[in-house]
């Protein structure tokens, strides 16, 4: 195989998924473009990846299609160029990748990149390339090692990095090692993806390689890696991003200990802090303390009122001795002095909460 520059790397990017499980944050905007440590979600991505010299980016989508390319036009904001394939239905992460496929214009011996829209990670994406390249590979999966594999598959490999298997969910995982979501294809094998049919990469392309006896690598590492597709993985996310945690380009200022973005009004008496995000044109007032959380543009937290690793959306407004932990409230919604809504309560775009309401700890 030629070795690619990554200067002449295309990508594909999987963002058609409908991130259920962030809902009430999705119901009017895909996952991958919610604000996420001041600018959308996949800003960091798009930045990240023309840091590593990628130069074109094929867009997979299918919900809200036509939300990305009113969010990032051709690209040239990032210095990239961007197209955009469409699933009229929903074809799977390996349908989703041969849809865009057709909008590639490298040869068959060339790498692709393949991203997925709802990852954030730290990892050597020029390495993983070069290794794919320097080994003659049909795919290389990025893989990371996780403290609990049982709640995932894991993906063992033998000593020179080969792949053997991809395991199903299981009490007793064999390897610690899971599939981190980021992938280099040689383009000729994502050509022979069957066409215009649900196609999993996972448990049909993947393990058809590797029964036919081609080369599947795993990219091993222990670097900062995040799945963003429950509140408080999002909530996590948006936090690290501002701390530092994780270097982005994309970040709109230097990291610190928050960010506030242009028109903010945070009162001297308040106190903001744990790598919390205030929006545009947000008001937290006096006594109010807001602690790793992300507060939408145009809301209000008021006085005294209480915000912990929570999402507060756009114009939504938290009134007084309100106290939220680990909460998701929709854009426009109200919440009443005096409630406080724990444990992963998640309250409606548009719902008004009454003062002094009984306490919540499910969804409103």
């Amino acid at each position: 195989m030629a070795e690619t520059p990554l200067s002449d790397l295309e990508a594909i990017l999987l963002v058609g998924g409908q991130g259920t499980r962030l809902r009430p944050l999705t119901l009017g905007t895909p996952k991958p473009l919610l604000p996420t440590a001041g600018v959308p979600f996949l800003a960091h991505q798009l930045a990240r990846a023309r840091s590593f010299g990628v130069g074109r980016i094929v867009f997979a989508t299918s919900y809200r299609a036509e939300m990305f390319s009113e969010a990032f036009g051709d690209g040239s904001a990032f210095g990239l160029s961007i197209e955009y394939m469409t699933e009229e239905t929903p074809l799977g992460t390996g349908g989703a990748i041969r849809n865009a496929a057709e909008a590639l214009t490298c040869g068959p011996d060339a790498p692709v990149l393949v991203l997925n829209g709802d990852i954030l990670s730290g990892h050597d994406i020029g390495d993983q390339v070069a290794r794919h390249v320097s080994r003659g590979a049909a795919v290389t999966l990025h893989l990371t090692e996780v403290d609990d594999p049982s709640r995932f598959g894991c993906v063992p490999t033998d000593e020179e990095g080969r792949v053997t298997a991809f395991l199903e969910k299981t009490p007793n995982p064999v390897t610690n090692l899971i599939n981190a979501g980021c992938y280099v294809f040689t383009r000729s094998v994502i050509d022979s993806i069957p066409a215009g049919r649900v196609v999993s990469v996972e448990r049909e392309t993947f393990p058809g390689l590797i029964e036919d006896g081609a080369l599947v690598l795993g990219y091993a590492d222990a670097s900062y890696w995040l799945d963003v597709g429950t509140p408080a993985a999002f909530v996590k996310g948006s936090r690290d991003l501002v701390l530092g945690r994780l270097a982005s380009p994309a970040l709109p200022g230097p990291p610190g200990d928050f960010l506030a973005l242009p028109g903010a009004m945070i009162s001297p008496e308040a106190k903001v802090s744990g790598g919390s995000v205030v929006g545009a044109r947000a008001v937290v007032e006096s006594g109010a303390r807001i602690t790793g959380s992300v507060l939408g543009d145009d809301c209000v937290v008021h006085a005294d009122a209480e915000v912990v690793d929570s999402v507060v959306g756009i114009g939504a407004r938290v009134s007084s001795g309100t106290v939220l932990r680990d909460v998701v409230i929709g854009d426009g919604a109200v919440v009443g002095a005096g409630n406080e809504l724990l444990a992963g309560s998640r309250v409606w775009p548009g719902v008004v909460l009454p003062e002094c309401a009984v306490r919540f700890s499910s969804d409103v």
